[in-house]
């Protein structure tokens, strides 16, 4: 049985530990705040994107469209681009996206093909390097950014153009979590190259439009672009999804904590209670035996 001066320190190092989980959950809420309405304010612009794509690509042919809309005309070689955190304590945030890009790894490796891994946050690194150590091609890091702006999104993008202009790969697929909800986040797989035209886009454009220039030079300039607003669009809603999480989470912790200071100071009372009662035992009985 631990003793009352083992009880105490134990209810001091939770209690301890209480108030940093609620104090993480309190910046976590703040910071979600912030980058919520970030992530909201950039899905209009994004989801546009691709109505303005399939409006532009509807006028192209397959021999004139860019590489970048028509591919390469295979599928053997396929780049996976994680989208992780910098940092843990966010429950199962980091596992969930990994797991799906895991999954899409193994299925692609199963089919014969050829995977390369971008990991853009060292958790994802951290939890793909165990099995697909030799697969991963680059690590970015931004543990340094306090705020995300458009030029980290353009950055990464220009990482995946210049890959695709090497050869290095043949379709590109960007994992991340969109954020739903405090406690909903959706691990999403999204293919950027070749860009996917979004069905209801292609078949809704009623419209006729003369383009000036020519169809295909102004796909040369908006791909790119695109590339980076879909990349700028899944940093931020990593962004929201781990705040969210981290919130969760820590609101879990701090709960569980209470718990464990419940239970411990009730362990405590009752074992003072019957160190007590054992020595009034030993005094009365010393008292009756003389």
């Amino acid at each position: 049985m631990a003793s009352l001066k083992d009880l105490r320190n134990r209810i001091a190092s939770v209690k301890a530990t209480q108030k940093i989980t609620k104090a993480m959950q309190m910046v976590a809420a703040a910071k979600l705040r912030r980058a919520q309405s970030a992530a909201e304010a950039a899905r209009p612009y994004a989801e546009r994107m691709g109505v303005v794509l399939a409006n532009v690509a509807s006028g192209v042919t397959a021999s004139s469209a860019p590489r970048l809309l028509a591919g390469t005309g295979k599928d053997d070689v396929h780049l996976l681009v994680v989208f992780t955190a910098e940092r843990g304590l966010c429950g199962a945030f980091n596992s969930s996206i990994t797991r799906l890009a895991r999954d899409r790894a193994n299925t692609l490796l199963a089919q014969g093909k050829t995977v390369k891994i971008l990991c853009v946050g060292k958790k994802g690194y951290d939890l793909l390097r165990r099995q697909f150590a030799k697969h991963i091609i680059e690590v970015v890091e931004l543990r340094s950014v306090r705020t995300l702006a458009f030029e980290h999104g353009d950055m990464v993008a220009r990482k995946i153009t210049a890959l695709f202009d090497a050869g290095e790969f043949d379709v590109a697929t960007i994992f991340f979590a969109r954020f739903r909800s405090v406690i909903q986040q959706i691990p999403t797989a999204q293919q950027i190259i070749p860009a996917e035209i979004p069905a209801a886009a292609a078949g809704g454009a009623s419209v006729s439009y003369e383009y000036e220039p020519e169809e295909s030079d102004i796909l040369e300039a908006l791909l790119p672009r695109n590339i980076a607003v879909q990349v700028f669009r899944a940093l931020l809603e990593n962004a929201a999804s781990e705040q969210g999480a981290r919130m969760s989470a820590m609101d879990s912790a701090t709960r569980n904590a209470g718990e464990m200071i419940r239970k411990q100071t009730m362990q405590y009372n009752r074992t003072r209670q019957a160190m007590i009662t054992k020595e009034l035992i030993e005094i009365i009985s010393g008292a009756e035996a003389l």
